[in-house]
């Protein structure tokens, strides 16, 4: 039988520390050679609005321990601006409706094991990512948290970074001022923190050991100049990378890795976190067409989780510093680990709905 899961069975089962658990064990298996994905994959396509894009994603990767999948996303993209913030904003279908499917396969069987629901399994990845980064970079001390950002994602990170930290103050600024109060009403009541409100940007960064942008924004959220000494960055949104002023004071970056180039052609390798292959529409340019998101940010700053693990050097080097993490272009690594263990939950919990995996087999050779 292959299986259906969807997101509320995802939320019940899965667990941050199941979460950041599977992704650490799948950066290991890429560092070993055991595991293999590629970069994320988007065909853009304008469609008859000229203010819109499709966009069709992919990642896929998996391992010798037994799971392959690929992550499927199929959007209606835009930017939307309010006042100075803008946002890049999506849909399938219709406004707040999405479409993303994971497909888990075996590697023993090549049978479909599942297709789950991508929407929590998402903030609870990138969620992790953060928490795995502040693991390893963050003052061992660490303990405020200035965040910029309110919603599913803030949520996720505060999880992560609760599991290995001993966080105790949250300061939280997002634009909207009933979300960003009843979200740290929430953190309060949930983790036990002193909460601070705050009314302007700038003062989530007062004092706080790890400063979080955890945005939609397409445009850079964090201000470098007012970063204080020993702080941890984690950064999501605002074209994948804190701002300059930021980049410019990080004193030593963590890049989880990056997929390997394809077997016997090492110049196809790429650091890109994804690469976009697009169709034009006579008489409309589209820059959301050829973006390309960033590789390697600051080489010369750069340790990688593999070396940390491995003994070959260290994250922090002191309290003075300022770091910063980022995945890189692993999705797919994150994929059949994650969506594994969530498969494996939900069958022990006998959650999602089955149907026969005869229906996605036939009997002509493909």
């Amino acid at each position: 039988m292959t299986w259906i899961i969807n997101n509320q069975d995802v939320e019940r089962i899965l667990t941050m520390r199941d979460t950041m658990a599977a992704l650490e064990e799948s950066y290991t298996n890429l560092a070993r050679g055991e595991a293999v994905c590629r970069p994320r994959i988007d065909i853009a396509i304008p469609t008859r609005d000229p203010a819109k894009l499709y966009r069709w994603g992919t990642m896929e990767g998996g391992s010798t321990s037994g799971y392959f999948a690929i992550r499927m996303k199929s959007d209606i993209v835009f930017t939307q601006t309010k006042g100075d913030v803008i946002t890049e904003e999506k849909y399938c279908t219709q406004p707040g409706l999405f479409c993303g499917l994971i497909l888990l396969t075996s590697i023993e069987t090549g049978e479909p094991l599942a297709i789950i629901n991508d929407g929590v399994l998402q903030h609870m990845r990138v969620g992790a990512d953060g928490g795995i980064g502040v693991k390893y970079m963050a003052r061992r001390d660490a303990e405020v948290v200035g965040m910029l950002g309110s919603g599913g994602m803030a949520r996720a990170h505060m999880e992560a970074f609760t599991q290995v930290r001993n966080i105790k103050r949250l300061q939280i600024f997002s634009p909207t001022k009933a979300n960003r109060e009843r979200f740290g009403e929430d953190m309060a009541q949930t983790y036990g923190l002193e909460v601070q409100i705050c009314d302007r940007p700038e003062d989530v960064y007062r004092g706080a050991h790890i400063i979080a942008g955890l945005t939609d924004s397409a445009i850079p959220v964090l201000d470098g100049q007012y970063l204080e000494p020993g702080c941890h960055i984690v950064n999501i949104g605002g074209g994948g990378q804190p701002d300059a002023v930021s980049m410019s004071r990080v004193d030593r970056y963590l890049r989880f890795g990056d997929a390997p180039a394809p077997q016997g052609r090492p110049e196809f390798g790429v650091s890109d976190e994804y690469i976009t292959y697009a169709a034009y529409r006579p008489g409309v340019a589209s820059k959301k067409a050829s973006k390309r998101a960033h590789g390697t940010a600051l080489p010369d700053r750069m340790v990688t989780l593999a070396e940390i693990l491995s003994g070959t050097a260290q994250g922090r080097e002191n309290d003075q510093q300022i770091t910063w993490s980022e995945r890189g272009n692993l999705q797919g690594a994150q994929f059949y680990a994650v969506a594994g263990r969530a498969y494996e939950l939900a069958r022990s919990a006998n959650l999602g709905h089955k149907i026969p995996t005869q229906w996605f087999l036939q009997d002509i050779r493909n």
